[in-house]
């Protein structure tokens, strides 16, 4: 599923650019896609976009105390890993995700249905909750977001 989710990040520019489903699972076909992938990510899409819709009516309620400290539930904490918390802790606090985001970020991760979602899946599900409402991360975040583990270790100066 999250090769799906990648190629269309790479391919589509914006969710608007995408063809429509018939379409799509077509081209997604002809690229080499299994018709299972194909399904659970755009299934997974199509319950990302609901989950912004819920979001976005909640948002007076959201921003009314934003000097709130989100507190992780165990279910949460053991799918997504004190690494993915620190990491979009770090996102949140440099202003590329709103809590908003940061919640639909963990809704996203908890329906993948893995027992542990690897940092590098939920930094994809981060890329797709950007590039789902049309916002691209700059070149110092979206480098975060693809760089590999088995890069060097960054130094801090």
């Amino acid at each position: 599923m999250f090769d799906v989710l990648v190629y269309l990040y790479e391919t589509y520019y914006r969710p608007d650019a995408c063809p429509d489903a018939d379409v799509l699972v077509k081209k997604l076909s002809a690229v080499g896609f299994e018709e299972d992938e194909i399904s659970q990510a755009l299934g997974w899409l199509t319950d990302l976009a609901e989950s912004a819709s819920e979001y976005c009516d909640r948002s007076p309620l959201q921003t009314a105390f934003p000097f709130g400290i989100r507190i992780y539930a165990q279910r949460e904490l053991d799918v997504l890993g004190t690494e993915a918390v620190g990491f979009l802790q770090f996102l949140e606090s440099a202003k590329i995700i709103d809590p908003m985001q940061r919640e639909i970020i963990i809704e996203r991760a908890l329906a993948v249905s893995e027992t542990e979602v690897s940092l590098d899946k939920i930094k994809v599900i981060v890329l797709m909750v950007l590039w789902s409402q049309g916002k691209e991360p700059d070149a110092l975040i979206f480098d975060e977001l693809f760089s590999d583990d088995d890069d060097e270790p960054r130094l801090l100066h």
